[in-house]
């Protein structure tokens, strides 16, 4: 947990915050999506690679750091996907947010996919036509517009 999210959760406890996320939605040439296995949950579930905005750091910068923590791989933002608002996590510490998050679409420039175990415990391209149940309808709603081919999605 980043520190400025720590240091707001000691304030309010568990209570709904809004959370700020950022995150990347790369390709390979296959035209599959890279999926994250999460590790951090109370069930390994799939989502695409993200992570928290820290203070100081732009959507895009948070986007291509969380990358390279989650996966292993340094990236090169094109394009912005969406802005995803009003969706609702429950963590299994019992945080509850309104999480908002900015996706977006990335190319691979470098690096080699890398889990760590802990966060990540599986990393794999998938095919937009077979996905495996996502981490929550957040994520759902981004597959369904990277499947739609849309741009510049607010919901």
């Amino acid at each position: 947990m980043p520190d400025y999210i720590r240091w707001i959760r000691d304030r309010v406890g568990h209570d709904r915050i809004f959370l700020n996320f950022a995150c990347c939605v790369v390709s390979d040439e296959r035209g599959r999506v890279l999926l994250q296995l999460r590790g951090d949950r109370e069930r390994r579930v799939w989502g695409f690679p993200g992570g928290a905005i820290e203070l100081g750091e732009s959507a895009e910068q948070a986007a291509v750091r969380e990358m390279r923590e989650e996966t292993g791989l340094d990236v090169a933002v094109t394009d912005l996907l969406g802005v995803y608002t009003g969706y609702e996590d429950r963590y299994p510490n019992g945080d509850v947010a309104q999480t908002i998050a900015m996706v977006f679409r990335a190319h691979i420039e470098g690096g080699a996919l890398a889990i760590d175990g802990d966060e990540t415990v599986g990393l794999q391209f998938h095919d937009l036509e077979r996905l495996p149940h996502l981490l929550n309808q957040q994520h759902e709603d981004i597959a369904s517009d990277v499947r739609a081919g849309r741009r510049g999605v607010w919901r």
